[in-house]
């Protein structure tokens, strides 16, 4: 940040900072603090995104027409390194900044008016219902079927991997209406309350022994055609605008914010030290490419989304396992006994984090795009 030299930021800066050193409940710092997961509950999330959105700042890349702040990319990023230092809570994604975009950008004008205001005031929590059991970082082999039925389609199939389903009342899914053609070519994007009858939905505990996941259920679930995203079997061209914005971001602020933490106390041993001054260079080269991806300084966005996919998430699992060897080390350094939070918590964020590289496509199958895009 202090290389932006610009006046007008740095009152900016400053106003975010007075305004989250104010509004943010300690309570909710302290809970963010403890999550493990990216996803944090939204008993959590929610009051916070109530605070912010009262000051109109609940969706910072939002545009004004929509309920945005309308700030400029840097300011978007700095509004995000002084979330990540204050230890703000994440907001859920699913709906400000993964459905809203294609809303925003394939939905009817009746669909903008009825779901943005509630994604934004957090009426409207949402889980995506991408992933099958046949069907993962592929999402073209995907098998939920939806077949037409006067005015509506009537769904049969599951989803997995659906995170924060149990919470949810809306989902955003990818369902097949044409088997014919390519595979894309028979998809499309639907709007789902997840109260209608025939969702069934069972939990699915990870290592770190959270409830996060889900598998979804449908049994003869009608689904108004109305509220189909795009033309019928147009969905995937929906579902690649949304992955850009759920694989690109702003990985490097709150990475920082966990280095900074780990460096709390003092750390005698110079491995451990010499560990963090290369992960913390690294995050420094990581939100120099994420600053130039948010100006806009050259280079295709698709391609910006997938680099720094693969460059934030394996950047987070070195500093789980590096948090892991501190917690270790501390367990036997430390003589008050008393743990600071970013190590309690260091195991199970450890086991959470190893989705990292495999949710949003896996890194592997992001490292063919990056081929492809640069070799042809």
């Amino acid at each position: 940040m202090d290389m932006l030299n610009d006046p007008a930021l740095d009152a900016f800066q400053s106003e975010v900072r007075a305004f989250l050193d104010a509004a943010l409940p300690d309570g909710l710092r302290h809970a963010a603090a403890r999550a493990t997961s990216v996803f944090i509950d939204p008993a959590i999330s929610l009051p916070w995104q109530r605070i912010l959105n009262a000051r109109g700042w609940a969706a910072p890349d939002w545009p004004a027409e929509f309920g945005g702040p309308g700030w400029s990319e840097i300011e978007r990023y700095i509004f995000a390194a002084e979330c990540a230092r204050a230890g703000a809570p994440n907001l859920a994604p699913m709906g400000l900044k993964m459905v809203a975009p294609v809303i925003m950008h394939y939905g009817s004008a009746e669909q903008r008016a009825h779901y943005l205001p509630r994604i934004l005031s957090g009426q409207d929590y949402w889980c995506q219902g991408f992933s099958e059991p046949g069907a993962g970082s592929d999402l073209a082999a995907l098998q939920l079927r939806a077949t037409s039925d006067g005015d509506d389609y009537v769904l049969n199939g599951s989803k997995i991997w659906t995170t924060h389903a149990h919470f949810a009342n809306r989902m955003f899914a990818l369902v097949r209406t044409s088997s014919e053609g390519k595979p894309q070519a028979g998809i499309s994007f639907l709007l789902l309350d997840m109260a209608t009858p025939g969702i069934q939905i069972e939990p699915i505990r990870t290592l770190a022994g959270d409830h996060e996941f889900n598998q979804v259920f449908f049994d003869d679930v009608r689904v108004p055609q109305a509220n189909r995203l795009g033309a019928e079997n147009q969905g995937w061209s929906v579902a690649k605008h949304l992955l850009t914005f759920e694989r690109g971001g702003k990985y490097a602020p709150s990475l920082l914010g966990r280095i900074e933490r780990l460096r709390e106390r003092p750390i005698a041993d110079p491995v451990l030290r010499t560990r963090l001054g290369r992960e913390a260079v690294s995050l420094r080269a990581l939100q120099a490419l994420e600053l130039k991806a948010m100006r806009g300084l050259g280079g295709n966005p698709a391609l910006y989304a997938s680099a720094l996919k693969i460059l934030g998430t394996e950047a987070a699992q070195r500093i789980d396992v590096l948090a892991c060897d501190i917690a270790g080390y501390a367990a036997w350094a430390d003589s008050d006994g008393q743990t600071p939070t970013e190590l309690a918590v260091a195991v199970p964020r450890y086991l959470n984090d190893r989705a990292a590289s495999i949710y949003a496509g896996s890194n592997e199958i992001q490292r063919d795009l990056i081929a492809r895009q640069i070799l042809g």
